[in-house]
């Protein structure tokens, strides 16, 4: 396979946005999609975090999401970390906060490269490091009435 043409490498390696919003992100999803994908880019890998109804083997009714005043900082972090690791990858997340229910969407992350399996290990990569690295918590309202609280640990 012979190697990019110059254009491309410059198109990569940002972070177009990484946020934590209180807004639906079904209305940023079209803008967001079109600033990641470039004429130059081959694949565009989207990952959807979709509100369950079930989490632990129990049914949930609804959930809220909090998150600590550092998220924002952390998400950006978080990002440019990935985005230095993957530097032929255009990326852009987001995760909600406030009250959600069953089927909204929660968290987005777009990867764009000129190839399938950069933009997949990008995406892959910075998914499992915002779950796991930006305090972000959930609240759950049980199908019973209980509570249980998610991502405190």
């Amino acid at each position: 396979m012979s190697a990019d043409p110059d254009y491309v490498r410059e198109q990569t390696g940002v972070v177009l946005d990484a946020l934590i919003s209180a807004e639906p992100l079904e209305k940023l999803m079209p803008a967001a999609r079109a600033a990641t994908l470039t004429e130059a880019m081959g694949a565009l890998v989207t990952f959807e975090g979709i509100v369950r109804d079930h989490d632990g083997g129990q049914r949930v009714r609804t959930l809220t999401y909090s998150a600590h005043p550092s998220a924002q900082q952390l998400i950006e972090e978080v990002a440019a970390s990935v985005s230095a690791a993957h530097p032929d990858v255009r990326l852009w997340t987001a995760h909600r906060t406030g009250a959600l229910k069953i089927g909204d969407l929660a968290f987005v992350v777009f990867a764009a490269s000129a190839h399938r399996g950069a933009a997949f290990a990008a995406a892959e990569n910075l998914a499992d490091r915002v779950k796991a690295e930006v305090p972000i918590w959930k609240e759950q309202t049980l199908s019973d009435g209980g509570v249980q609280w998610v991502g405190t640990e």
